[in-house]
């Protein structure tokens, strides 16, 4: 007699089928501790996920996405002074890469000029020093602005920097129309995670709000701010996390622009997206889907956005940085690729892929083209660009997208019962889940619960001695020397009258401050005599112990 089979047709009965025991007592997670199941069915993500480039965009927001155009390879460089940075930026641009990203140093990220006593031994160390508007023009030194893509990592003083890119371009002929990139300055996350600001929460977010105001009106290809995940991750965050505290920061400046009547098709095209790729790759990948369509019904249910543009939530991703070992570094390249991987499976529209060696030092020539080279090969030999969106419709993708959306709405409903996301950030709400998120992470590594490869298992008794790129103390005596120059040769009479209109303008309701700050970048006032004169008139910031 033959034997009848029955073919399973739920995931219960394929374990009964095929003998398989029960799941193991320690339970699979993602990173940030969502359950795994062991297999995932039509049962588990029964929505159809639609097209690409139609809302609410969970494949992508646009219809040909990678068939149609690759996502931007945008490395971040800065270290030493402008020269060397511009070194760095040519070295990059002939190597293959297509946008620029600047890193800043610590004393310009907070507002210091580099002959601060606080900027002693930091200058150029973590990023390039920019004092004035000279700077500036130095570090774009033969590279056309008007074509390129710049981007600028730099948030509480980010209105100084945009002044010093515009005047100095102004000076090259070139105008705020013609220049395209984009400028960080999401001011809600320094406070939430990166701890660099220069201002009390209220003055930096009517900063923020002049800023996109502006570049509304004045330069159409121009991001006023790219609403940052990228540090909320770093700082310890889960995937959910970032995704709610990143989109609600984002709808916290739809709702500024909106309050000074601004039409939300206006400015909502321009503004972008920055995430963290950390190494869980389906949880990664899931995060970018949920984030897409997310935004597009929160713009076009909430905010009443016309424009299909104002929906698309377009995004640069850059590799986890907190993911980067010091111990057997070469296993970074590694975890990169696989980072880098996820961002492009995602739907990223540009990219950058830490250096191997970036856990011990500033990144070498040799690690920098390595990084881009990672990207290099994920576009033009994996076969991963061929097809739009491969991984839609998979059970698993699918079911952790549904997933993290879940949680980021109830997250989203913790922020309103606060009263929004500004006064969530002054009773410090996402610093302490931040805190406990990462709390809890460690100490699965440190019970070797979770493996990390090279640090707490698989260690080698010796590792190998990687070069590093070491910066020249020298250099911070120099740059000290530059901004004397600047300020030996200006009109000092023209800077204190800048200044003044500045603090008087900044004592006024209503009043836009960047046709003031340009002033004063025209007059070559430096940095940290910009942020002095606002924190005359806005005060300085203490953050509250979250414990």
């Amino acid at each position: 007699m033959a034997t009848t089979h029955h073919t399973p047709t739920t995931a219960d009965e394929w374990r009964v089928a095929y003998g398989l025991a029960p799941e193991r007592p320690v339970a699979f997670t993602t990173l940030s501790g969502t359950p795994v199941k062991p297999l995932y069915t039509a049962e588990d993500a029964p929505a159809d996920p639609g097209f690409p480039g139609v809302y609410p965009y969970t494949r992508g927001v646009y219809p040909s996405m990678y068939r149609g155009r690759l996502w931007t390879m945008r490395q971040f460089a800065g270290f030493g002074t402008a020269e060397e940075t511009n070194e760095r930026f040519r070295y990059l641009l002939a190597h293959g890469q297509d946008g620029l990203s600047t890193a800043f140093d610590m004393p310009s990220l907070m507002g210091y000029d580099s002959d601060h006593p606080h900027a002693l031994g930091e200058v150029g160390r973590e990023g390039v020093a920019v004092d004035t508007v000279d700077d500036m023009a130095t570090l774009f030194d033969g590279i056309d602005v008007g074509e390129i893509s710049v981007s600028m990592t730099i948030n509480a003083p980010a209105v100084v920097m945009l002044a010093f890119y515009v005047a100095a371009a102004e000076a090259r002929g070139i105008s705020a129309e013609r220049l395209r990139g984009t400028i960080q300055a999401d001011i809600l996350k320094e406070y939430i995670a990166q701890k660099e600001w220069c201002f009390p929460v209220d003055p930096a977010m009517r900063l923020c709000g002049d800023m996109i105001e502006w570049c509304t009106q004045r330069m159409p290809r121009w991001h006023p701010i790219s609403v940052s995940g990228y540090h909320i991750r770093e700082a310890g965050s889960t995937a959910a996390q970032e995704l709610a505290f990143t989109i609600k920061d984002g709808l916290t400046y739809v709702e500024e622009a909106i309050a000074r009547g601004l039409d939300v098709d206006d400015f909502a095209p321009r503004l972008s997206f920055f995430f963290n790729a950390q190494v869980d790759f389906f949880e990664e990948i899931a995060k970018y889907r949920a984030a897409r369509r997310i935004w597009a019904r929160e713009l076009r249910e909430r905010f009443g956005a016309q424009d299909p543009r104002s929906w698309r939530m377009r995004f640069h991703t850059q590799t986890a940085g907190v993911s980067l070992t010091a111990q057997q570094p070469l296993n970074n390249i590694v975890r990169t690729a696989i980072e880098a991987l996820a961002g492009v499976l995602g739907g990223t529209q540009s990219l950058h892929t830490n250096s191997y060696d970036e856990a011990l030092a500033l990144p070498t020539e040799e690690a920098a083209r390595i990084a881009l080279r990672t990207q290099q090969i994920i576009a033009h030999e994996t076969g991963v660009t061929n097809t739009i969106d491969p991984l839609g419709g998979a059970y698993f993708v699918e079911a952790l997208t549904d997933q993290l959306e879940r949680e980021a709405y109830d997250l989203f409903s913790r922020i309103d019962e606060l009263g929004g996301m500004v006064e969530a950030v002054k009773q410090n709400f996402p610093q302490r889940e931040i805190a406990d998120a990462a709390f809890a992470l460690q100490c699965e590594y440190d019970s070797r619960e979770r493996i990390l490869v090279g640090v707490n298992d698989y260690v080698d008794a010796g590792d190998e001695e990687i070069p590093t790129l070491r910066i020249d103390p020298e250099l911070e005596r120099k740059q000290r020397g530059r901004l004397a120059a600047v300020r030996a040769r200006r009109d000092g009479g023209e800077v204190e009258r800048t200044l003044a209109a500045l603090r008087a303008q900044a004592a006024g309701a209503g009043v836009n401050l960047m046709p003031a700050l340009l002033d004063c970048a025209r007059a070559h006032a430096s940095e940290g005599e910009i942020v002095r004169a606002l924190q005359d008139v806005f005060g300085t910031y203490t953050e509250t112990p979250v414990f």
